[in-house]
């Protein structure tokens, strides 16, 4: 019995030295994506903003884009940046910027980052799996209250 023991030990410990090889996440799907990328630029519009709304995944790796139709071209650069920072930080961009006014110069010379307010993280289940930006409102909180409307209205979804 002793010996079935040891087997089943190292059996164990080589079962748990590979649980590593794989790595499984969260992140969110095109459709919800999509969907919240479009409700984000119609609660801007609603208030009488032309906006672009980009959604990123986990990764930063952009999972929609949409910009209403008199956005100005660089409001989708902007957004997808705003989304980025949020994704990276795990924070709303504008608390990002509040929190760390250290490094915020550094942090607007990376490609794909900017520190500015108007990215909301996208979290599921205690998990960030993105993050949406938004840009083209007349100030970064305008933006804010945007992306958190369409996210609001899609807390249903990203509860299971």
């Amino acid at each position: 019995m002793k010996k079935w023991l040891m087997v089943f030990s190292g059996l164990l410990v080589s079962v748990l030295a590979n649980a590593s090889d794989k790595v499984v996440t969260q992140n969110i799907g095109m459709e919800l994506a999509n969907d919240i990328a479009k409700e984000s630029v119609l609660a801007c519009r609603k208030a009488g903003y032309q906006v672009s709304a980009v959604v990123v995944d986990r990764f930063g790796i952009v999972r929609a884009t949409l910009r209403d139709d008199l956005a100005a071209r660089f409001t989708m650069q902007i957004a997808k940046d705003k989304a980025n920072m949020s994704v990276m930080s795990g924070l709303k961009s504008g608390a990002f910027r509040q929190q760390r006014p250290d490094i915020r110069q550094e942090l607007n010379h990376i490609n794909g980052l900017i520190v500015m307010q108007g990215g909301v993280p996208i979290v599921s289940q205690g998990v960030r799996i993105g993050a949406v930006g938004v840009s083209g409102a007349p100030g970064g909180e305008k933006d804010e209250k945007c992306a958190i409307e369409a996210l609001d209205k899609f807390a249903d979804r990203l509860e299971f």
